[in-house]
């Protein structure tokens, strides 16, 4: 019976064994035995000094990995230090736009995190061009499983770069309104007006419609409905609304508000004042102080607000007098009147 060949244990290839990319070979811890109590450190360092296996015929060993993945660790920490330095401490004397703060500071991140791969594959004995290997058996499983996190890795690219959005504007995304927070790679945090933290894929903001209501320009347009009766003064209703808009501290001066009659309704003038404030994210507090102030200005002025009125006509029941009384065949016509003669 013929024996299949058996491979040397200390030749084992575990990834292209032509390209040398990745050798595994025996390992040999050293026996704790072996060494005295005194000896301790000697084993530690004896232990560390063990060969796991071998990149591109360069030697792994404990010590190199655990450097490695120090390395990694260190890196990481360095590039959210230097984000948090360069956003908070050195970009604001140089650069007023926040987003734009952010953006540089995320891609300096991005930048130290790259470096420190790149430098600990040094030490751990691979270069960029073994690497392409990997990468080519990466992109089957990006084709076939992780295309979702790469157009979100993308996108997220594209939101830095492009900036159609930037930390800090208010924005309207899947209907739900709120601030940005964060953007990362995968996702962009979005904190509701409700203190509710939502996370959104990078690819919503790409692919899809995003209101963003501050983008390069906070100033908003507000516009308040109200009704009056039509009884109304209309020249002291356009004063009193012109009036409450001159004496709001929240109201630009710059452009002009406007005082505007939309249309006839049902029981009302549907008036309209439309006015400028300095900051979108306030327009909802600026509303209500505006709605309380017509309230007063209108019953300064005594100009009614209505509400809706609906005239109900009730018609009488059925006549029975006998003189008005019809009926609509002869033969009731004949009855009747002989019963008068009767």
């Amino acid at each position: 019976m013929n024996q299949l060949p058996t491979t040397a244990p200390s030749q084992i290839d575990s990834l292209a064994p032509d390209s040398g990319l990745i050798r595994a070979d025996s390992v040999d811890i050293p026996n704790p035995t072996d060494y005295s109590l005194s000896e301790f450190f000697i084993y530690i360092w004896d232990l560390l000094q063990v060969q796991l296996f071998s990149i591109q015929n360069t030697p792994v060993t404990f010590l190199k990995l655990i450097v490695f993945i120090l390395l990694l660790v260190g890196f990481s920490f360095l590039a959210s230090f230097t984000k948090r330095m360069l956003n908070r401490k050195i970009l604001p004397r140089f650069v007023k736009d926040g987003g734009l703060r952010y953006t540089l500071s995320r891609m300096s991140q991005y930048v130290v995190v790259v470096i420190g791969v790149f430098i600990s594959f040094q030490f751990l004995g691979i270069n960029m061009t073994g690497l392409a290997v990997i990468f080519g058996f990466l992109s089957v499983g990006i084709g076939f499983g992780l295309q979702n996190i790469t157009s979100n890795f993308i996108s997220g690219l594209i939101v830095l770069f492009e900036r159609p959005i930037s930390v800090g504007d208010r924005v309207m995304v899947n209907n739900i309104e709120g601030d940005i927070e964060e953007i990362n790679i995968r996702s962009t945090k979005v904190k509701t007006l409700d203190n509710i933290s939502i996370i959104v894929p990078n690819s919503e903001f790409v692919s899809k419609d995003v209101i963003n209501f501050s983008h390069g320009d906070p100033t908003y347009r507000l516009g308040i409905n109200v009704g009056v009766s039509y009884s109304s003064d209309l020249d002291n209703v356009l004063k009193a609304l012109n009036e409450v808009a001159e004496e709001s501290d929240d109201v630009l001066k710059t452009p002009n508000h406007e005082v505007q009659l939309r249309s006839f309704g049902d029981s009302s003038w549907d008036m309209k004042l439309l006015a400028w404030i300095p900051d979108v994210k306030k327009r909802y507090q600026v509303q209500n102080a505006l709605n309380q102030a017509i309230v007063r200005k209108f019953a300064e002025y005594d100009i009614e607000i209505p509400f809706p009125q609906r005239d109900l006509h009730v018609r009488s029941g059925l006549n029975f007098d006998k003189d008005e009384v019809k009926h609509g065949s002869e033969d009731s016509k004949t009855s009747k009147k002989d019963s008068r003669e009767d």
